[in-house]
């Protein structure tokens, strides 16, 4: 996949880097939150529809598949239009893209209409790829290779402080103001009351729509640094000579990506419906949605200890302790009811939260040359949330609890890719790398 020429200049400006890239960085971490924040409002937006348009768990699951989908069918695309345009209009594009779907949810919503519902998610996520194809490989190489995954687990904690508000904007505007959100479980809706309770979607994504023009013409304005065009071209001559599929690292971390998308989605996806269940905490959806908060902050929080713990761990050390511990709460999940249950499930956040960033800098850790190709890949691979869709069908036919039994196996995916998968095979070294890049 040809990749964006962003890691062969970045990486150009040798010991002052961290000081000249800073104030791109710190812009770029606003894009990290936004997309994060953007991404889990459909949290609370699932059990919603489900309520509007009286979905099966499977139809429920569609609806984030369909987004993830977006990963697969935008990424190759995206990589070609930022070579055409460039990244910093790229970025513009990719919001605007995001803030007209955005404003295609408020027609869904005033249909009401479930399919201009998945097709304005669908033009939502492809915003957010253009963003992801060039911001992820951007932050990992912009540094010391031996810090990225902390570096990157660091920008991606603003990701989840998006993520950890998200929960509390859609519980309030969208679940709290509706019939089906503050109703007990189980409550059949009228279909005036469905009418209503599709149009409280509207504000939600009004504010949003606003939030992303206004941060286009930020970025549209800000003096982003050249990302070096003569170098890439250089890399570009230099990656004839080589094949990603001779790393290791890559080969397995390209499913490593795409199955730890299908555990962290299934979990936030069916969380609501998972805690307001009557064995389980017994509260309305817009309750359950407060509680998918913590959720989120633990993924926050683990992002930002995990940045510090990998400044003196090796990043597989970490990713291995991590998916142990995500294995065991999701047993604890699936086997116990009550409050013990919804507790685990809140503390997978945690324990996923240092996952997709360590596993795609360890993906991407000493391809060299490669190293934008490989990025494509791993955010390819983000497709593989699209198979959410899995879990929901176990949980119509298993039941819900059951089917979190293949969140547990995804884990273990993760801690067979940490402790032999990462470890990288006809690697480059860091030196040659930079002189590639140079």
């Amino acid at each position: 996949m040809a990749g964006p020429p962003i890691a062969s200049g970045a990486v150009a400006t040798g010991g002052g880097a961290g000081v000249a890239y800073r104030p791109a960085l710190t812009l770029l971490a606003s894009l990290f939150f936004m997309w994060g924040f953007i991404t889990v409002i459909n949290n609370t937006l699932l059990p919603h529809l489900r309520s509007v348009f009286d979905l099966n768990y499977t139809q429920t699951t569609l609806i984030e598949s369909v987004w993830f989908i977006a990963y697969f069918f935008a990424s190759i695309p995206s990589a070609k239009l930022i070579e055409r345009i460039g990244y910093q209009k790229s970025l513009v594009t990719g919001l605007i893209i995001m803030a007209l779907g955005a404003v295609g949810m408020v027609l869904a919503a005033s249909l009401p209409s479930y399919g201009v519902t998945l097709v304005m998610l669908f033009v939502i996520a492809s915003g957010i790829t253009l963003l992801q194809v060039a911001a992820n490989p951007y932050v990992a190489v912009i540094g010391p290779p031996e810090t990225a995954s902390s570096r990157l687990n660091l920008v991606q904690a603003l990701n989840s402080a998006g993520t950890m508000l998200a929960p509390l904007f859609g519980a309030y505007l969208i679940l709290g103001r509706s019939k089906g959100g503050t109703a007990q479980t189980g409550t059949v809706l009228t279909p005036a009351e469905r009418l209503a309770d599709a149009h409280s979607v509207v504000l939600p994504y009004v504010l949003v729509a606003i939030v992303l023009v206004v941060l286009a013409v930020v970025i549209a304005r800000f003096p982003l640094p050249a990302m070096g065009s003569a170098t890439s071209r250089l890399a570009k001559e230099e990656r004839k000579h080589h094949s990603l599929w001779k790393h290791r690292n890559l080969v397995f971390g390209i499913p490593a990506i795409f199955i730890y998308l299908i555990a962290e989605i299934g979990v936030a996806n069916l969380f609501v419906n998972f805690v307001s269940q009557p064995t389980i905490a017994n509260v309305t959806a817009e309750e359950a949605g407060r509680y998918l908060t913590l959720l989120w902050g633990g993924m926050m929080i683990g992002r930002f200890v995990g940045s510090a713990i990998m400044q003196r761990i090796p990043a597989e050390t970490v990713l291995a302790a991590f998916s142990i511990g995500a294995f065991v709460v999701m047993l604890i999940t699936v086997f116990t009811t009550g409050p013990a249950a919804m507790w685990s499930l809140i503390a997978v956040g945690l324990f996923h939260s240092i996952m997709f960033p360590t596993i795609f800098t360890l993906g991407i850790k000493g391809l060299g040359p490669l190293t934008e190709e490989g990025s494509g890949l791993l955010i390819m691979a983000i497709a593989g949330g699209a198979l959410v869709v899995v879990q929901g069908k176990l949980a119509d036919t298993f039941g819900l609890q059951p089917s979190f039994l293949l969140t547990a196996a995804c884990e273990l995916y993760i801690l067979f890719y940490a402790l032999w998968g990462a470890k990288a095979t006809n690697a480059f070294p860091d030196a040659a790398a930079q002189e590639t890049a140079a």
